[in-house]
């Protein structure tokens, strides 16, 4: 009975090191992502880093705290592929293209104030949320017990699909806008026909993933709040919501291809 109080305790007293440290690396990085921003007049490098950042996220707190060494190299393991992979992504589709029509609007509303409002509205506010999806990273590292069980067997298969409908969805889109016929076309192929935004719902089954990893040392099920916060801002804030805005202006036939084809999770279009 002592040893399992003390083991809680110790458990306990990790997790707020290892949150002060994740929250630390992520305002730093932030903070030089801004500076760079303001030299480049190009807000959307934020875009590139937002993959990063969990890469880092997830080494700091490695090296900070002794937990399950099993669990700790598989949730690093997962988050750096996968923040890798979308970094470099966002690099390669994103060079050369200037700064995101997003951005653009703001600087033009807001003009010389742009650069403070930015911290604040964008690269600090994406902190505030990168900090929170990846309490996984944090909370699932700090306890020694249990081991990597059947649950993080699970999280790993949901992860891999979820890495697969990502990349997948991602390299098909690619490929089409590279077409020069397919310019101002709608996406309905491939993964795209089962869903209109197949590398969110991958991102999100990607979180889901590390978070049941995590929650295998109870401590870590906390972390199931970061898998929360990325799906439903990924279905309900910043990523469909805020996409589909500008899709139906910017896509001919797009409002026929929302009546058939589901928004978040794959399923059959309708005839």
């Amino acid at each position: 009975m002592n040893a399992v109080v003390s083991a809680t305790v110790l458990a306990l007293n990790g997790a707020p090191r290892v949150m002060v440290a994740a929250a630390a690396a992520i305002v730093a990085l932030m903070l030089v992502t801004w500076v760079v921003s303001l030299l480049l007049r190009n807000a959307s490098i934020v875009d590139i880093v937002w993959g990063l950042g969990f890469v880092i996220t997830a080494w700091v707190v490695r090296l900070t705290v002794d937990g399950n060494d099993a669990r700790q190299w598989l949730l690093t393991a997962m988050a750096t592929i996968w923040g890798l992979r979308l970094s470099i992504y966002l690099f390669v589709r994103n060079h050369g293209n200037g700064e995101d029509f997003r951005y653009q609007a703001m600087r033009r509303k807001y003009g010389e104030r742009f650069g403070v409002i930015s911290l604040v509205t964008v690269f600090l506010l994406q902190g505030v949320i990168m900090w929170t999806v990846s309490l996984p990273l944090q909370l699932g590292q700090v306890r020694s017990t249990p081991g990597v069980g059947v649950l993080a067997i699970i999280g790993v298969v949901v992860w891999l699909v979820g890495l697969a409908f990502e990349s997948i969805g991602d390299a098909q889109l690619a490929a089409f806008k590279r077409d020069p016929s397919n310019r101002g076309k709608v996406m309905d192929q491939g993964l795209w026909r089962y869903t209109r935004h197949p590398n969110y719902f991958g991102d999100a089954c990607v979180w889901w993933g590390i978070a049941l990893v995590a929650a295998e040392s109870r401590l870590g099920a906390w972390g199931l709040i970061g898998a929360v916060v990325m799906t439903v801002f990924l279905r309900n804030v910043s990523g469909v919501t805020l996409l589909e805005k500008s899709l139906h202006k910017r896509r001919e036939g797009y409002a026929e291809y929302v009546e058939r084809t589901s928004p978040f999770v794959p399923r059959p279009p309708k005839r």
